[in-house]
C-alpha cells in the first residue's frame, strides 16, 4: 500500500476537503471530493504540491469529458496542493455550469511527486417534451411561445423556477393574481437520461379590482380621479335600478344654493357610482399600472392648481368576495396661481411675443400640464419651442424656474437658451426595398440646405404614410443634431408594407349573382413594363398606379375597366395625370340572329389632371378632368324606366374637384379632416338649338346627356381618447338640368341604401350606401315600384372607433354607429330633416392584398313605404369603404 507523510489517513484529508467545499458553496453543493482510499495517508498540517500527471472524466453522456476537463480549472502538468483550495475551485467551475447533479473529484493513484486525477459526474436529465394541464389549447399556445422551452434543454431548478415564473407572470396580466404552478420531472421510458415535464396550472379566480377607495380629496371629486388613472379601474356596474331622486334633490338643492361644481360633483358621482360599463378597459391589477396611475393622480392635481399635491399612503387588500380592494390616502395641499410671470434670454422674440404664445398670464391657476405643453409641444396651438425650432433654431432649449413660492403665488421666471440656427445637411432613407428613392425623396419637406423645421418633420411623415406603402405605425425619423457646425442630419426610417390589393365581391341584384374582381397595383412602374428582371412579381417601385377590374354574372353581362395614374408628371411638380377605359355590354340572352336580340353597351374613357395646391394652405388639391361616354341600345327597355329601349345617348363632361386632407394616416386616422367639393358639368346643348324638347320622344329627348352634377362630402376625426377616435361625416349630392322641358337625365341618378357596392351599374348609377336599409330600398320609385333613382340625397354619419389591431399586415377596429339620410327626386320632395335613422355596430379590416373589408349589423328605425322589410335588422359587407 502506498503511504503518505506523517501517517495521516486519507479519510482526514476528504473530511477536511468536503468541509471546504460545504463552506464555500453553502447548501446548494452536493458533491464530494474524494483521494483514494487505498492511498497512503497525508499529513494534514502540512500541505504538498503535487504535478498533476493525468486527468480522466466519467459519467457524461452530454458533455464533452475534454470540455469538462478544461471548464474545471485543472490541466495537466500544472501544480496543485493537496490539501488546498484548488481541487474545491474546480468543483466550483463544474458545479457553475448547471448541467450537473453531482460532482467529485478523486486521487486515484500518486507517483513520485505526481498525482492522477479522476473528475466523476453524475449530469442533470434533459427535457424530452412538456404538457400543459388545466387550462386552453390557446392559452397553452400563448405560454408556449413566452417560456421558449426546447428538446434538449437542461431540466435544472432554475428552468423550472424561471418557466414558472413566465407562467405566473402570464396570468398575473389576465387577473389571475393567484395562480399556481406545479411542474413535475416524469422519466421519459423511451430515452435515458430524458425527462417530460408536466405542467399543471390552476390559475383560480380572476381577481378584479372591485373597489377604489379615496380619502383626502376634497377639491377634485371622486370620478374625476378615477378618470385620471388610465389603466386602474374598479369593476363594471349598470345599475339602471337605483333610484334617481336623491340625486336630483341633492342637486336642486346645491344649484338653489349657489353652489353649481357641488352640483355638476353630484351627478358625476351617481352616474359613475351606477352606470359604469368596462369595454376598452379591464379592471385587472398590474403593479407597474398602479404605480403610474399614482402618478397621474399627482399630475391630474397639478393640472388644478394644487402644485404640493401628495399620496400620502395607500394600501392594496383582499376583499371578502376575492376581488382587491385599494385605499389611497390623499393631501392635497394649497391652490397655487401664477403671480408674476418673466423671460430671461430671449433676443428673438419679443417678451410679449412670448407671453401670447404662451397663453398663461398672472393670476391664472398652476396648471403645470398646460405649462410644459404651451412650452415644448402642443397639438393644438402653436407653443414655444415650435415658434423656435420653426425657425431653424434646433438647439433651443426653456427651463421654467419657480423663483419664488409665497403663500398661494408662484413667481416663473423661463430661462431660455436660443442657440444658432441650424441647416439641414444630409436627409437619408432607409428600409424602402421595393419603392424607389425618388419616389420618397419628392414627398420630403426636408431639403438640404433649409433652416431646420420640426413642422416640416412632422409634415414629412405625414405626407409618407399617406402613400401607402409603408407601415404607418413605424415610420421613424432620426433627428441627428451637429453642435460643432450648427447642422443636422435627418434619416427616416420605413418598413415596406405590401400595397397591391386584389378584390373579390359578390352581390345579389335583379335576381342574379353578380360577381366582380379586380388588381390594383398602388406602386406600379410603367417605365419598367418590358424589363423581365423587374417583374417580381410586377414592375413596381416607381409609386404609379395601374387598376384592373373586371365583372359578370355569366354570358349575359362583363364589364371592364383599366385605369392608369402618374402622381408627379414630369417628376418636378406633384401634378398627377388619371386614364381610365371602361366598357360594360349587357344583353338579353337570346341569339344575334332572333330579331328580339337586344343589348346594352356602355364605353367611356377619362382623362383628369391633378394639381397640389399652396394656398390657402398645402392640403389643397385641385383636379379638372375631360370625360366622353355613350350608351348603345337594341330592344333594351325592360330595364330602363324610359324610351323604347333603342338608340344612342351620348355625353361630354367636364369634371372638377377641390378638396382640403389633412388626416393623420389614411387607414387610421385620428386627427384631421377631409373635406371635398365636386362638379360634374355638361355642355347646355338643349339651350343653343330651338327643338321643341316638350314634344320629343324620350329617346330624342335624352339623346345629347345634359346635367350639372354637385357632390359635398367632409368628415372630421378627433381622438377622444387613447386611439378611440370619433368620426363624423355628411355627404350632400344634386344632380340638376338646364332644360325645363327635358328635367333631370335618367342617368347618373343616386340610389340610396345598402352595402354600397355597385354590382349593376349599367346608367352610370351612384349607388350610397346606407346601413340598416336594404339596398336601394331609400330611393324614389316609378308608379310601378321600380327604383328609379333620385337627383337629391343628404347622409349624415357618426362612428365611435377602436382599434384591435395596428399591424400593417391586418388593420383591425371596431367601431358603433348612428346615421341618417334620405334620397329624394325633385326639389318639391326634398326635406332635409325627414330622413331614415340607423344605428349598429361594426368592425373593418384592412389587408394589404385585399383592401378595406367591412362587416357591420345595423338596425333601421324608420319603416319604408310599401317595403315592411327594408329596415330592421341588416347584415352589410363592404369592400374598399363603399358604405362610407
Amino acid at each position: 500500500m502506498i503511504k503518505m507523510k506523517n501517517n495521516i489517513p486519507l479519510k482526514r484529508f476528504l473530511i477536511f476537503c468536503g468541509l471546504l467545499v460545504f463552506l464555500m458553496a453553502g447548501n446548494s453543493v452536493m458533491a464530494q471530493i474524494k483521494i483514494g482510499d487505498d492511498l497512503s495517508d497525508i499529513d494534514y498540517n502540512n500541505p504538498q504540491k503535487y504535478t498533476i500527471g493525468g486527468i480522466t472524466v466519467e459519467g457524461t453522456k452530454f458533455v464533452d469529458p475534454n470540455v469538462l476537463a478544461s471548464l474545471s480549472g485543472l490541466r495537466v502538468g500544472s501544480e496543485i496542493t493537496v490539501p488546498g483550495d484548488d481541487i474545491a475551485m474546480a468543483i466550483r467551475k463544474i458545479w457553475d455550469q448547471g448541467m450537473f447533479e453531482d460532482v467529485a473529484v478523486n486521487a486515484t493513484n500518486i507517483v513520485g511527486g505526481k498525482i492522477f486525477l479522476q473528475i466523476v459526474v453524475q449530469e442533470r436529465p434533459r427535457v424530452s417534451r412538456f404538457s400543459f394541464d388545466g387550462i386552453k389549447k390557446s392559452e397553452a399556445d400563448d405560454i408556449r411561445n413566452r417560456i421558449n422551452l426546447s428538446r434538449g434543454d437542461i431540466a435544472t431548478n432554475h428552468l423550472e423556477t424561471k418557466t414558472r415564473r413566465i407562467i405566473e407572470d402570464y396570468y398575473s396580466e389576465k387577473g389571475y393574481l393567484d395562480a399556481e404552478v406545479t411542474i413535475v420531472q416524469v422519466p421519459d421510458t423511451t430515452r435515458e437520461s430524458y425527462v417530460d415535464l408536466q405542467i399543471t396550472i390552476d390559475k383560480g379566480k380572476q381577481v378584479k379590482i372591485g373597489k377604489i377607495n379615496l380619502y383626502g380629496n376634497d377639491n377634485l371629486s371622486d370620478a374625476q380621479i378615477y378618470s385620471a388613472m388610465e389603466e386602474t379601474k374598479q369593476k363594471g356596474v349598470f345599475n339602471p335600478l337605483e333610484p334617481l331622486g336623491p340625486m336630483v334633490i341633492n342637486t336642486l338643492a346645491d344649484a338653489l344654493t349657489l353652489k353649481p361644481l357641488k352640483a355638476i360633483t353630484d351627478v358625476e358621482e351617481y352616474f359613475y357610482e351606477n352606470y359604469r360599463p368596462r369595454i376598452f378597459k379591464s379592471s385587472k391589477f398590474l403593479e407597474s399600472n398602479y404605480e403610474n396611475d399614482k402618478q397621474n393622480i399627482i399630475a391630474k392635481y397639478n393640472t388644478k392648481g394644487y402644485r404640493d399635491a401628495i399620496i400620502v399612503r395607500d394600501s392594496v387588500y383582499k376583499l371578502d368576495d376575492g376581488d382587491l380592494g385599494i385605499d389611497i390616502v390623499i393631501d392635497e395641499g394649497s391652490l397655487y396661481h401664477y403671480r408674476n410671470i418673466s423671460w430671461t434670454g430671449n433676443t428673438k422674440y419679443s417678451s410679449e411675443t412670448l407671453d401670447g404664445v404662451l397663453g398663461i398670464k398672472s393670476g391664472d391657476v398652476y396648471n403645470k400640464e398646460l405649462l410644459n405643453n404651451n412650452l415644448t409641444y402642443s397639438e393644438t396651438t402653436l407653443d414655444i419651442s415650435s415658434l423656435y425650432m420653426d425657425d431653424g433654431y434646433l438647439f433651443f432649449r426653456v427651463d421654467p424656474v419657480e423663483v419664488q413660492v409665497e403663500n398661494d403665488s408662484i413667481d416663473l421666471e423661463i430661462r431660455l437658451s436660443e442657440g444658432q440656427q441650424a441647416r439641414i445637411s444630409n436627409v437619408t432613407l432607409k428600409g424602402n426595398t421595393k419603392t424607389n428613392d425618388f419616389v420618397v425623396i419628392r414627398e420630403m419637406y426636408t431639403r438640404p440646405g433649409q433652416l431646420f423645421s420640426r413642422s416640416d418633420v412632422t409634415r414629412t411623415v405625414r405626407e409618407l404614410a399617406t402613400l401607402g406603402f409603408f407601415n404607418q405605425e413605424s415610420i421613424n425619423p432620426d433627428v441627428r443634431p451637429n453642435y460643432q457646425d450648427n447642422t443636422v442630419d435627418i434619416e427616416y426610417q420605413v418598413e415596406e408594407a405590401s400595397a397591391d390589393q386584389v378584390s373579390f365581391s359578390a352581390g345579389w341584384g335583379y335576381s342574379m349573382l353578380i360577381l366582380q374582381a379586380g388588381l390594383s397595383f398602388n406602386n406600379f412602374s410603367m417605365r419598367n413594363l418590358f424589363k423581365g428582371d423587374a417583374w417580381k412579381p410586377i414592375p413596381g417601385g416607381d409609386g404609379q398606379k395601374l387598376s384592373l377590374n373586371v365583372s359578370t354574372y355569366g354570358t349575359r353581362y362583363i364589364g371592364y375597366s383599366a385605369s392608369f395614374t402618374e402622381p408627379w408628371l414630369g417628376g418636378r411638380k406633384p401634378n398627377s395625370l388619371t386614364t381610365s377605359i371602361y366598357q360594360s355590354y349587357y344583353s338579353n340572352g337570346l341569339s344575334r340572329s332572333d330579331e328580339n336580340f337586344g343589348y346594352f353597351r356602355m364605353t367611356g374613357a377619362t382623362v383628369g389632371i391633378g394639381k397640389r395646391l399652396t394656398w390657402p394652405d398645402d392640403y389643397f388639391t385641385l383636379y379638372h378632368g375631360i370625360s366622353l361616354m355613350q350608351y348603345r341600345l337594341k330592344n333594351y327597355a325592360s330595364v330602363l324606366n324610359f324610351g323604347s329601349g333603342n338608340g344612342n345617348f351620348n355625353m361630354i363632361s367636364y369634371n372638377f374637384n377641390i378638396g382640403r386632407n389633412s388626416v393623420s394616416q389614411p387607414l387610421y386616422p385620428r386627427s384631421g379632416s377631409e373635406v371635398q367639393l365636386s362638379l360634374e358639368i355638361t355642355p347646355p346643348i338643349s339651350l343653343f338649338t330651338d327643338k321643341n324638347y316638350a314634344g320629343l320622344s324620350e329617346d330624342e329627348r335624352y339623346k345629347w346627356i345634359e346635367m350639372h352634377k354637385w357632390k359635398f362630402k367632409a368628415a372630421w376625426y378627433s381622438e377622444l381618447y387613447e386611439k378611440l377616435v370619433l368620426m363624423t361625416r355628411v355627404r350632400f349630392g344634386y344632380l340638376g338640368y338646364y332644360n325645363e322641358n327635358i328635367g333631370p337625365t335618367p342617368f347618373h341618378r343616386f340610389y340610396l341604401g345598402g352595402d354600397g357596392l355597385g354590382t349593376y351599374n349599367f346608367d352610370s348609377r351612384e349607388i350610397v350606401g346606407m346601413r340598416g336599409y336594404k339596398n336601394e330600398s331609400l330611393t324614389p320609385e316609378s308608379s310601378n315600384g321600380v327604383a328609379i333613382g333620385g337627383n337629391i340625397f343628404a347622409k349624415y354619419t357618426m362612428e365611435l372607433r377602436y382599434p384591435l389591431s395596428l399591424n400593417p399586415t391586418a388593420t383591425i377596429y371596431a367601431m358603433g354607429f348612428v346615421e341618417a339620410g334620405n334620397c329624394w327626386l325633385g326639389f318639391e320632395n326634398f326635406n332635409p330633416f325627414k330622413v331614415y335613422r340607423s344605428a349598429g355596430i361594426g368592425a373593418r379590416i384592412y389587408l394589404p392584398m385585399f383592401g378595406l373589408l367591412g362587416l357591420d349589423w345595423g338596425y333601421g328605425f324608420d319603416a319604408v313605404p310599401g317595403d315592411a322589410s327594408a329596415n330592421g335588422s341588416q347584415f352589410h359587407f363592404s369592400i374598399g369603404g363603399s358604405i362610407d
